[in-house]
């Protein structure tokens, strides 16, 4: 069997005619690059095959020797309630159309019927067929709270329950053919959330990254499509697009809101008829790679003003993957801090540094505007200048002051705000500002503060011990 490109199971044709079943493989084929399918001639067959291969719906001939279609379609729905099926006949007839659909056929066609409007609705079914798994997958992971495959998440590093929730849905969904849209700030890792679904997938093929952010509509064409030799002035030889360097893989397309609207025209056709010609080639190929578009932006709004197709938008939201940003999962910002700290040691040849228990405090209480992605630059700013045993602050604090956001949203402290001419706080003291108001919270009880501040309970005390030697007005 060749790998499945789509759907993600098997399509089993059940005719006594090897001519049509010959003809509507390749029809598939050519029409929706639908290459995991099995055909079978003896109805005698078909529950052997169904029990043995992952089928997932079966396009049933009506009048056959051995087992009808009908007795075959009343087992299926009988012993296989999962498997989608399609009755195709000879005749028109409506009595044993309506028979059929209320034993729980799918579809009803007539083999004289145009073969397009059976090749829609074989994959109007498959669509369907999917979307039924995944509510299946995704109703068993959210009520067990499992992931079955949390290596595919190992590069993410996160505790938060709200991302734990975005992996069981993209593990839910990746196996599927349809689009996936990644939406979240910038800086917040899209690429990993790509990357992952790419490995779920079990697609054979690589992850292939473009980022169409500022590509006019030659150059998008040209860099998806590829071109044949002398498509333009300078294309001196073929050269092959990253739809077919992505060939079996995934394709990312990043900054998709910057596209524009004749780059949307084209993405949009590609979708929906699943081929392309490269530049200069009036001979279509098969797209065999699925797409994943990302964003920081918000495509709902974009299409409700006018500046993204409003087509092409519903057809990316099939899927869609929202990453909450940093400032939304604070308590993953000490996960980071490590985890960084051991990167930024390894990459630059140093030994791993301990930090100021404020350290936390202080990058907790921050905006992070550039998200896990300025984290990351402020750790290895500051490891890169490190010498002594302990990490300076001081790296952090300029980042901090020289954002566009405010250095430090306020929590409740004793200033709610500062005159201009009046200079900000030491570090030091917004510290002690936040041990006051966690302890004010906490009702005086350490456990409780020092979870809400992020550090430990003997670094709590010891901080509280040093406020009290040396005074609230020193």
């Amino acid at each position: 069997m060749t790998k499945n490109l789509y759907p993600s199971f098997g399509l089993l044709l059940v005719d006594d005619e090897p001519s049509f079943l010959r003809s509507l493989s390749i029809a598939l084929e050519r029409s929706g690059g639908i290459t995991n399918i099995y055909r079978c001639q003896d109805s005698r067959e078909v529950l052997t095959l169904l029990e043995r291969e992952n089928i997932g719906l079966v396009t049933l001939d009506l009048t056959m020797p051995h087992l009808s279609g009908e007795q075959l379609l009343a087992r299926i729905v009988e012993e296989h309630p999962d498997v989608g099926v399609i009755v195709i006949s000879g005749l028109n007839q409506v009595e044993t159309a309506v028979n059929c659909i209320k034993q729980g056929a799918f579809d009803y066609f007539v083999k004289t019927d145009e073969e397009g409007r059976l090749l829609e609705g074989i994959k109007r079914a498959i669509r369907l067929q999917e979307l039924r798994q995944e509510n299946q997958e995704l109703r068993k992971r959210f009520l067990n709270d499992t992931l079955e495959h949390p290596e595919a998440f190992a590069r993410i590093v996160t505790a938060d329950k709200g991302m734990r929730s975005v992996f069981q849905y993209l593990e839910s969904v990746a196996p599927t053919s349809q689009p996936i849209l990644i939406g979240g700030e910038s800086g917040v890792g899209k690429e990993l959330f790509a990357r992952a679904a790419h490995d779920l997938s079990g697609r054979q093929g690589p992850l292939v990254c473009v980022n169409v952010a500022g590509l006019d509509d030659n150059v998008f064409a040209d860099t998806l499509f590829g071109h044949q030799r002398g498509a333009f002035t300078g294309a001196d030889q073929e050269r092959a697009g990253m739809i077919e360097q992505a060939a079996d893989g995934t394709l990312l397309l990043d900054e998709i809101g910057d596209l524009s609207m004749a780059s949307q025209v084209k993405l949009l056709r590609l979708l929906q008829e699943g081929e392309y010609y490269p530049l200069g080639s009036d001979r279509p190929r098969r797209m065999r790679a699925r797409v994943v578009v990302a964003t920081h932006q918000d495509l709902g709004e974009k299409q409700r003003a006018g500046t993204f197709r409003k087509d092409l938008y519903y057809r990316l939201r099939t899927h869609q993957v929202h990453i909450p940003s940093l400032r939304q999962r604070k308590s993953d910002i000490p996960l980071l801090l490590e985890h960084f700290l051991a990167e930024a040691a390894d990459e630059l040849g140093k030994h791993k540094p301990s930090y100021p228990p404020e350290l936390p405090v202080l990058l907790t209480n921050y905006g992070f505007p550039g998200n896990v992605r300025e984290l990351r630059a402020m750790v290895f700013d500051a490891m890169s200048v490190h010498r002594s045993r302990t990490l300076s602050m001081e790296i952090f604090k300029r980042a901090m002051q020289h954002t566009n956001d405010r250095p430090l949203p306020h929590p409740v402290t004793r200033h709610t705000a500062f005159a201009p001419d009046e200079p900000l706080p030491t570090l030091h003291a917004v510290a002690d500002q936040l041990v006051d108001e966690a302890m004010k919270r906490a009702e005086g009880n350490q456990s409780i503060a020092s979870r809400l501040l992020g550090i430990s309970q003997p670094a709590l005390s010891k901080r509280l011990k040093k406020m009290r030697e040396v005074g609230p007005d020193d």
